[in-house]
């Protein structure tokens, strides 16, 4: 018989956020907890004759100033979401690149739709202006991987790298990817998460055919309503959330302060349909069971979910039947989207950053908007204000389109 594995638990040594709810992880947390609304809200030009004409954008910050022109100009927005991120997340975590051994960290980063907002505008020119317009960059610039590639670049890694793709739950599955990959040894360190930017024409026109998205033209700002008996659908936000994992030995050796740990993982599929969660609820729910049982963990030891709460009418009353279902009604639950925006594939990353600050602070963040809860839902929603509390487990859900699920459970460092 060979011995009985202990549970691995990766130390989260960093965050880094950039979203229409401030940029900066302190910045962020601060408007989520205390002013419970929405950040940055715009109506671009590209959107102007849309059902949805406004998103959850990141308005207060200018790119070219962070990173300078030249090298602003060598990646896409969400790389560039992706990069001034990793740099806070890594400098928060008091690493520095030029003394850590750079073949053993890792970079995975999620995201739906990679450089969207480039292509959408080079596919614009070759129209107006022909294909010998077209940039040499288009491709570089909007792959997926062009993210994990900028980082790497940025910050002198030499790891395995590369992009995660499960639609809105990318960048649950790349903190988790990285948790197996510490787990397995194969690195000391990896910066993980999820980014997005997709103000682009193209994509918003067919989830507004979809139906996907909130219509409230008339007040964007109260729009994404996760939970409500009123929601009518999610709005689409942009930013970027990584964290810095680590091999607890690892940030022990350097007295790292551990912020929280990443102690389970679990993904599945539905199997169900291109867009449609499984009605059910059985795919997310083999996800969390199988985070759970990952991190040796008992339902009723997890005092707070932040749930993928999307605004939906279908996807929030499924994942809250699960959640019920699975973890019981003792817990305490909200979506943080209502004001960051559904950041598609950065979901992941930026809620689970969120949940970690939510351990640190012992602090449920509210659900903004949420003002007459759908009689449906069994659980015990935080709303309109922050909730102190005491928790030393949380979870975060993850659901994306093509029956993509994830589930994390964290812990306090």
């Amino acid at each position: 018989m060979t011995a009985r594995q202990q549970p691995f638990s990766a130390a989260v040594t960093g965050l880094g956020l950039v979203t229409a709810a401030g940029v900066g992880a302190k910045a962020a947390w601060h408007t989520i907890t205390h002013d419970c609304a929405p950040g940055g809200v715009s109506r671009p030009d590209e959107l102007m004759d849309l059902p949805c004409d406004f998103m959850y954008t990141v308005g207060d910050l200018d790119p070219a100033e962070v990173l300078g022109v030249a090298t602003q100009r060598l990646m896409d927005r969400f790389s560039q979401f992706a990069v001034i991120a990793a740099r806070e997340a890594v400098a928060d975590a008091g690493l520095e690149p030029e003394t850590w051994d750079s073949a053993r960290v890792a970079v995975v980063i999620g995201s739906a739709h990679g450089g969207v907002s480039f292509y959408d505008e080079q596919h614009t020119t070759m129209l107006q202006r022909g294909a010998r317009r077209v940039s040499p960059k288009l491709a570089p610039l909007s792959v997926i991987n062009s993210a994990a590639s900028s980082v790497c670049t940025d910050l002198g890694v030499h790891g395995p790298s590369f992009g995660v793709a499960t639609a809105c739950s990318s960048g649950a599955v790349a903190v988790g990817t990285a948790h197996q990959l510490l787990r397995a040894g194969v690195c000391d360190i990896a910066i993980a998460g999820g980014a997005e930017s997709t103000i682009a024409r193209l994509l918003v026109a067919s989830a507004c055919q979809m139906k996907a998205v909130s219509t409230r033209r008339d007040k964007p700002s109260a729009a994404c309503r996760p939970f409500d008996v009123e929601r009518d659908g999610f709005v689409v936000g942009e930013g970027a959330g990584l964290l810095v994992l680590e091999r607890p030995e690892h940030a022990r050796a350097r007295g790292a302060t551990v912020r929280a740990q990443v102690s389970g993982y679990g993904a599945s599929s539905d199997a169900y349909a291109a867009v449609a969660p499984d009605p059910d609820g059985t795919g997310i729910e083999r996800a969390l069971r199988t985070a759970l049982a990952d991190a040796e963990v008992a339902a009723g030891d997890v005092g707070y979910v932040n749930a993928h709460g999307t605004s939906t009418v279908v996807n929030d009353l499924i994942e809250a039947m699960m959640l019920e279902r699975v973890l019981g009604d003792h817990l305490l639950v909200s979506s943080t989207k209502a004001m960051t925006g559904h950041t598609l594939g950065a979901a992941g990353g930026i809620e689970t950053a969120l949940t970690v600050l939510a351990l640190e602070h012992q602090l449920v963040p509210p659900t903004a908007n949420l003002e007459v809860p759908d009689h449906r839902i069994p659980l015990d929603l935080v709303r309109q204000e922050a909730r102190p509390a005491r928790f030393d487990c949380a979870v975060k859900t993850s659901l994306g389109f093509g029956g993509h699920n994830a589930a994390l459970v964290l812990t306090r460092g």
